[in-house]
């Protein structure tokens, strides 16, 4: 009889432990600008580009696999207009997924090594104390 106990408990125990042990699905996280900030950026030291339409993008310094993509470019323009396309600045913001990169690498089947992100600046400048 208590053989038959153990038995039904442990029954249990192996049919209740992953209803225990799930906590659901893990969130994935929403891409662009304004959805879930990943990490902000504090004055990391970046090569800033920009073409004669809207588009601006950097690459930083420490990381040159992964390229930036402005939110705000026309917000920025009038604080870019004093630097050249390449110059070394000084960048701040919210940093976001970008949508093309999260959809292509999740169907991807090997891991690519250049990253594309999404940032809202929200500082732009010189560091003058590297020059």
């Amino acid at each position: 009889m208590r053989m038959t106990i153990i038995r039904k408990m442990l029954v249990i125990m192996i049919i209740a432990a992953p209803l225990i042990s799930y906590s659901g699905c893990k969130k994935q996280a929403k891409c662009g600008c304004g959805k879930d900030v990943l990490f902000t950026l504090t004055n990391t030291v970046s090569h800033v580009y920009w073409t004669t339409g809207s588009i601006v993008w950097f690459q930083t310094v420490s990381d040159p696999y992964s390229y930036y993509y402005f939110c705000n470019p026309s917000e920025m323009e009038p604080i870019l207009k004093n630097y050249k396309s390449g110059d070394e600045l000084l960048v701040s913001g919210a940093v976001y997924y970008e949508c093309n990169y999260l959809y292509q690498a999740s169907n991807s089947s090997y891991g690519s090594t250049i990253r594309s992100y999404n940032i809202q600046v929200t500082d732009v400048h010189m560091d003058m104390y590297g020059k």
